[in-house]
C-alpha cells in the first residue's frame, strides 16, 4: 500500500515538534554549564613584613587563578566589611601576622566562614593574627606561642595518608621556625612535628600539630604552621600541602566537593 505524501509530511512535522525542543533543551543545558560562575577567592595580606606576605601570596594566588578561580588580592581588612562580597566567596586566604582587627571587620570574616566560605592560611598569617581576639582563634583552631631556637632543622611527620591534603606525601625536612602552639583538640590533625628539647628542655618529645583542618559553622578551615618566609615553599611538600589545603577549604577536593570551572 502506497503512503500518501500528506501522511509523510505529517510524520516529519510531528518528529520536528518533538525533537527540536529536546535539542534546544540540551543546548541550553550545555550553555548553562559553560556559564557556571567560577569559584571566588579573596587573598587578604598585610601585618608584619617579616613573614613576606606579598611574596607568599604571589606564589599561591597565581596558581589558584590557573586552577580556574576568580582571584582578588586585597591589602586591607576593610574587605571583610563588604557583606555582598563576603557572601559571594568560596575561599578566604588570610596572610596577616599580628596587627589588630576591628569588631566590624572580625564580624564580617567570622560570619562569612560560618555561612560556608572556606578559610585557609599558613604560619603567622593565620595563627598569629589578632592576638586579643579569642573568637577568631576559636575559628582558626590554634594560636602561636613560641618557636624555640628560631630557625632550626626539624622534621614534619605525615600522620594521615588518606586525607586528600596529605595523601601520597612522605615525611619531610624543614629548616625554619618550628611552631609551638596552643591548639583546639577538635582539630583533625594531618601532620605533626616532635620537639627535641634542645632549646626548651621542658618540652622534649612534645608532639605538635603542623597541619590541620576543621569546621567553623558551615565553613571549612585549613591551617599549616609551615611558611615562615616565601623560600620555605621551595620545599615541594610544604607548597603542595598549602595548594591542596586551599582546594579543600574551597570544597574542590574532599567530601562534598563541587567542581570548579576552567580547572587545569
Amino acid at each position: 500500500m502506497r503512503k500518501s505524501p500528506w501522511l509523510s509530511h505529517a510524520i516529519v512535522l510531528t518528529l520536528a515538534v518533538l525533537i527540536v525542543p529536546l535539542l534546544s533543551f540540551f543546548v541550553m543545558a550545555m550553555d548553562l554549564g559553560e556559564q557556571q560562575p567560577k569559584k571566588k577567592a579573596l587573598f587578604v595580606w598585610g601585618g608584619w613584613e617579616g613573614h613576606e606576605p606579598k611574596k607568599c601570596v604571589d606564589i599561591f594566588a597565581s596558581w589558584l587563578a590557573e586552577q580556574g578561580f576568580e582571584v582578588e588580592i586585597s591589602t586591607t581588612l576593610d574587605s571583610y566589611l563588604d557583606e555582598a562580597k563576603m557572601k559571594s566567596l568560596d575561599l578566604i586566604v588570610q596572610v596577616y601576622t599580628m596587627s589588630t582587627i576591628s569588631p566590624q571587620q572580625e564580624k564580617g570574616l567570622l560570619e562569612a566562614v560560618k555561612r560556608g566560605a572556606g578559610l585557609a592560611g599558613w604560619h603567622g598569617g593565620l595563627a598569629d593574627a589578632f592576638r586579643s581576639n579569642t573568637e577568631y582563634q576559636f575559628m582558626v583552631g590554634g594560636q602561636w606561642v613560641a618557636h624555640p631556637g628560631g630557625i632550626i632543622p626539624y622534621e614534619v611527620n605525615i600522620i594521615d595518608h588518606k586525607d586528600p591534603i596529605t595523601a601520597g606525601l612522605a615525611d619531610f625536612k624543614m629548616n625554619s621556625e618550628q611552631y609551638y602552639m596552643h591548639v583546639d583538640p577538635a582539630n583533625e590533625v594531618l601532620a605533626t612535628t616532635r620537639f627535641s628539647g634542645e632549646y626548651a628542655p621542658w618540652i622534649k618529645s612534645v608532639v605538635m600539630p603542623v597541619v590541620w583542618k576543621k569546621m567553623y559553622g558551615q565553613g571549612r578551615v585549613f591551617y599549616t604552621s609551615l611558611g615562615h618566609v616565601a623560600r620555605d615553599f621551595d620545599v615541594p611538600e610544604a607548597r603542595e600541602i598549602v595548594k591542596r589545603g586551599m582546594l579543600w577549604a574551597a570544597r574542590v577536593i574532599g567530601e562534598d566537593a563541587k567542581p570548579r570551572v576552567g580547572s587545569k
